[in-house]
């Protein structure tokens, strides 16, 4: 199945903190995220949101973003000692990052700084003990070498521009993994990371995933890789139970074989060449499929075998009157609309 994401509640810019809704929230299941747009919120709340940091878990924690027309001091990292998690994003500048290896009990960092003073920030000890890393980098190149000694991480978000992608085969308990804007480099190393069940790839470009190898992978997306054409290694997936596919034009086929037997969810959509699925009826386990804006020819496929299982059809292309008309088709044969 997809990887379930908690609800982000965003206090923006506080002048005080209720402390009890705060903890109803994170009761609740939900992430609660304290953020400042510019140093001339930070005031005395600071100290009062490290305290709340030292008390709760690392479902909540602290953003800083905007600072339109300034750079960041990441000294101010250091009046917040307790943070467990940490987003530094949307901001242009930042100076002082250094001041990162005075956090001692990060969980959780989210980075996204495009002018980032610092290529080898990876390399700060304090960072080694993270769970969960999201880096994009869009302006300078970062080096990945660093990942050898990240041990803890379980979930990892990269993008930009990036040297030594290989290093992410060292990090042996990573569950998720998203690749972002990473063009063309190999991807052998993901076959390192036995427990990987997670994988995203998102933008770039790379005509296909061969390198890929047999894997116990649960749930896959691609979407918008551009020239991106080739996916005849999706037989190597045995162990995914979701799969998501989003605008590929070049992607002409996606055909599946039996040893498929766990996938139960594939969502297709914006890939206007695909006209073929060829051996979906081989899918024992497909409750929910989702068709949407493709070159399929909606008769034909309707009127070829489909799984047992399969209970949850949607069928869209760019017409609306036909949508309609398929929409009203499907319903008859009783299928029920794709559930979130």
């Amino acid at each position: 199945m997809r990887k379930k994401w908690k609800r982000r509640i965003l206090i923006n810019d506080p002048v005080s903190l209720d402390r009890v809704q705060i903890k109803q929230d994170l009761r609740d299941g939900n992430q609660v995220i304290i953020q400042f747009s510019h140093p001339d919120f930070y005031g005395s709340i600071l100290e009062e949101v490290d305290e709340l940091c030292a008390r709760l878990d690392e479902n909540f924690g602290v953003r800083f973003y905007g600072h339109k027309s300034i750079s960041f001091d990441g000294r101010t990292l250091l009046r917040i000692p307790h943070v467990k998690m940490l987003h530094l994003n949307s901001l242009v500048q930042a100076h002082n990052t250094d001041a990162l290896a005075a956090l001692g009990h990060l969980y959780s960092l989210h980075l996204g700084i495009y002018e980032l003073e610092n290529t080898d920030i990876l390399r700060i000890d304090s960072l080694q003990s993270l769970r969960d890393l999201t880096f994009i980098s869009d302006n300078k190149v970062i080096n990945l070498q660093y990942f050898k000694e990240f041990t803890h991480l379980q979930q990892l978000h990269i993008g930009g521009k990036v040297k030594n992608l290989d290093a992410l085969g060292h990090l042996e308990g990573l569950e998720y993994l998203a690749l972002h804007s990473i063009s063309k480099l190999p991807l052998h190393f993901i076959n390192r990371l036995k427990k990987l069940k997670h994988l995203r790839i998102l933008l770039g470009g790379r005509e296909h995933i061969q390198e890929i190898e047999e894997n116990d992978i649960d749930d896959l997306e691609m979407v918008r890789i551009l020239g991106f054409h080739d996916l005849s290694n999706i037989k190597k997936f045995r162990a995914l139970t979701s799969l998501r596919i989003e605008d590929q034009a070049k992607l002409l086929e996606i055909g599946f074989d039996r040893g498929m037997e766990a996938l139960e969810e594939i969502s297709i959509s914006n890939c206007k060449g695909l006209t073929h699925l060829p051996g979906i009826e081989q899918l024992p386990s497909l409750r929910k499929l989702r068709i949407m804006r493709t070159a399929i020819d909606f008769d034909s496929f309707i009127a070829q075998e489909l799984p047992s299982a399969l209970s949850e059809l949607e069928f869209t292309t760019s017409k609306s009157k036909a949508n309609q008309e398929i929409e009203d088709s499907l319903l008859k044969l009783g299928y029920r609309k794709w559930s979130i």
